[in-house]
């Protein structure tokens, strides 16, 4: 009996202190409604998403069981490799009964019709995309506002999205002049136009990238082995309402900005790369990159735009939920590389970065204002302790939401890699540890990096 009684000791002993089994998940039990994040009910009458074209449904927004909208939508899957994730992500517009498009304001948001359900799956932590669009706020850059909720298909509940603005031309988004289709010439063709870098989306005209949607540069890429070409996506106007001389001015002036910057003299302040563009805007997108080390960063999901009269700008950012150590590829996970670098780690992938941002780096007087705007943001918005301080506000409104448990008890991926993890934590602290740490280590690398330039 003793020797029994030792033996199943030793098994509990064994399996408590365990620390490579995943977490086992349960749902909460009881939630105080006002703690509960703001609840999104979407009813497809058992019709099913797809990828384009949209389906009609209905959707409910909530929070503590007091409804703030009830409408109908247009819903589809988005979204280009995470598609293969059993949890989606979804585009839908808001409409009117007659199902034509409805400006309207959701979760306080500024009124547009377009708006997307992120739902976060390969990044455990949850947060990496709202963390990077409230910094990038934080700094005055625009991006999409986001706002955290729970997600029910036709009653089955979905775990834990981001709630966001598509980014599209608007006075509350990217703020730039509409550019109607008659306006060809003298200064009102001059904008405002929005780029991307990018893959093909599925609304773009033709097959691949064609002189219907996009526009080659006619520099190539660094470190390019297999005739990789930058290629420049039109996104508004779009493919098939851009006019042809449209197309013509915002090619050219792409044209003349990157044969100013290869030039010899590029950091001429009338001849050179200036002439072109708003510096501040091309530093604040790089330390944005930088300080997440994003993987896809400068060469996917890369926006640019142009108001009238006015010079080029990068951004707004987007699509960071590979960032901050969660890729295992091309030095994805490393706190120690140049995100801008990676053509040299991967020289055959087939989207590579552009050439612009090695070469204003050897331009002392980019060079240097870089460095003020980083010793000026780490005294501020980008010190350990206001970036670590808002990823405990993620953690203290999921956590009192009961939405991480009813996330994962829904999602079993704790402790299973899902591509592209660098790291597989047993449980959800751990994967925030990891996040904490990772920035932390970023933070002083970039530190002595960004002095040593």
């Amino acid at each position: 009996m003793k020797f029994r009684l030792l033996s199943i000791l030793i098994t509990l002993l064994t399996l408590t202190s365990c620390d490579n089994s995943p977490e086992k998940i349960e749902p909460e039990a009881i939630l105080n409604p006002e703690d509960r994040l703001i609840q999104i009910e979407i009813n497809t009458k058992n019709a099913t998403i797809v990828d384009e074209p949209k389906i009609n449904a209905q959707i409910n927004i909530s929070k503590n069981e007091i409804v703030s909208y009830d409408g109908a939508i247009g819903i589809e899957i988005r979204g280009a490799s995470s598609q293969s994730f059993p949890k989606k992500s979804y585009g839908f517009e808001t409409r009117d009964e007659n199902n034509d498009d409805l400006n309207v304001s959701l979760l306080e948001f500024p009124e547009e019709e377009d708006w997307i359900l992120y739902g976060p799956y390969s990044d455990k932590s949850l947060i990496r995309n709202m963390l990077i669009y409230d910094l990038s706020r934080d700094i005055d850059m625009y991006a999409s506002r986001t706002e955290f909720v729970e997600l029910s298909i036709n009653n089955t509940n979905q775990g834990v999205y981001v709630f966001m603005e598509k980014l599209k031309r608007d006075k509350n988004r990217i703020d730039i002049n509409k550019l109607k289709e008659d306006e060809n010439s003298g200064e009102d063709v001059t904008g405002g136009y929005i780029l991307k870098i990018d893959k093909i989306a599925g609304t773009n005209l033709g097959d691949g990238y064609n002189d219907l949607n996009s526009f080659t540069s006619s520099f190539d890429p660094p470190n390019a082995t297999n005739n990789q070409k930058t290629k420049f996506l039109f996104e508004y106007p779009d493919a098939e309402d851009i006019t042809y001389e449209q197309k013509t001015y915002i090619s050219t002036y792409i044209s003349d900005f990157e044969s100013a910057l290869i030039s010899d003299d590029f950091s001429d302040p009338i001849s050179g790369y200036k002439a072109y563009i708003e510096i501040s805007s091309f530093i604040d997108f790089f330390l944005l990159n930088e300080l997440s080390n994003n993987v896809d960063g400068y060469r996917l999901s890369t926006y640019i735009h142009k108001d009238k009269n006015k010079k080029l700008k990068m951004g707004p950012i987007w699509d960071f939920n590979l960032a901050f150590g969660n890729a295992d590829y091309c030095g994805g996970g490393e706190t120690n590389v140049w995100a801008y670098k990676f053509n040299e780690r991967c020289p055959n992938d087939t989207r590579l970065i552009p050439f612009w941002w090695k070469r204003l780096l050897e331009d002392a007087d980019f060079v240097n204002q870089l460095k003020n705007r980083w010793n000026d943001l780490r005294g501020s918005i980008f010190s350990d302790a206001y970036i670590l301080s808002r990823i405990e506000e993620y953690n203290t409104t999921l956590t009192k939401a009961g939405a991480i448990n009813a996330n994962f008890f829904k999602w079993n991926i704790l402790g299973s890699y899902v591509w592209p993890n660098n790291f597989v934590g047993t449980t959800y602290n751990s994967e925030e540890n990891y996040l904490k740490n990772w920035i932390t280590q970023r933070l002083s690398w970039l530190d002595s990096s960004i002095e040593g330039l």
